[in-house]
């Protein structure tokens, strides 16, 4: 049987969703205490892979188990994890929907705070000046007309592919500073840090409207801007055919 986790995390402590060794990880926390209840080795699949100081205010995940899973799990889960993992459902779901693969549309928010504070460096990215958001908006629409993003990719994909269908990308003024919302089928390794750090030079006036369409069109990584630091990113939605979460996105607390 398949069950469907939807859980939050805050980034900050982890180095990313993915485990690996000698660092610790969300999915290597989730799959310990969870095969600790369950009593038996339980592998766990999430529905990305979050870069290290990255969070997610939405995350959906899936186990296979043949034991009977507990009525009071999420309880019990909440109860070992560390505080900054936060699971709010757990449901079985058909052996065909897979928490990674199955997914549909996944969008990401980067959050930028003008004002130095020192309850949200590990939560957003303190960036005192404040760019041209018109310019921006400019430069973000015209991603919605492409369909290869190797330029802002860190590293190879598997398969040499780069595609993405980018249905959303956007800017929007905070009481204290801006959010970069962007929503595609799937996205590439720093995809979105890159993205920020890009249209960031854009709103800096140091790259024109020209100049960024010729970067999508080059795929050539070195063009781009520096990506933005981690801690303003959050996956805070995931959506499958057939399955509606349980949860509206969560504001972090800068929003």
């Amino acid at each position: 049987m398949r069950y469907f986790l939807e859980l939050s995390y805050n980034g900050a402590d982890f180095g990313g969703w993915q485990k690996q060794e000698e660092v610790g990880s969300v999915q290597s926390v989730l799959e310990e205490k969870l095969s600790l209840i369950l009593r038996k080795p339980t592998e766990v699949y999430g529905c990305g892979r979050t870069d290290t100081g990255v969070h997610a205010s939405y995350f959906v995940a899936h186990f296979d188990t043949d034991v009977i899973v507990p009525e009071n799990l999420v309880y019990r889960l909440n109860g070992m994890l560390p505080k900054s993992i936060a699971i709010f459902h757990c449901r079985q779901v058909s052996d065909v929907l897979h928490a990674r693969f199955s997914a549909v549309l996944r969008t990401y928010r980067y959050y930028i705070t003008h004002s130095r504070n020192p309850f949200t460096y590990e939560t957003a990215w303190f960036q005192p000046l404040k760019p041209d958001t018109t310019l921006m908006n400019q430069a973000a629409a015209l991603l919605l007309s492409h369909t290869e993003y190797r330029c802002f990719c860190k590293g190879k994909m598997p398969g040499e592919n780069y595609k993405c269908s980018v249905t959303e990308a956007m800017w929007e003024s905070t009481p204290d500073g801006l959010v970069f919302t962007v929503s595609a089928n799937r996205f590439l390794r720093s995809m979105v840090r890159s993205m920020v750090g890009t249209l960031l030079k854009v709103g800096f006036g140091k790259m024109t409207l020209d100049e960024f369409a010729e970067l999508l069109s080059s795929g050539n990584r070195n063009l781009a801007g520096k990506s933005a630091p981690p801690q303003g990113l959050y996956l805070v939605d995931v959506v499958y055919p057939d399955f509606e979460k349980t949860r509206n996105i969560i504001q972090p607390p800068v929003a």
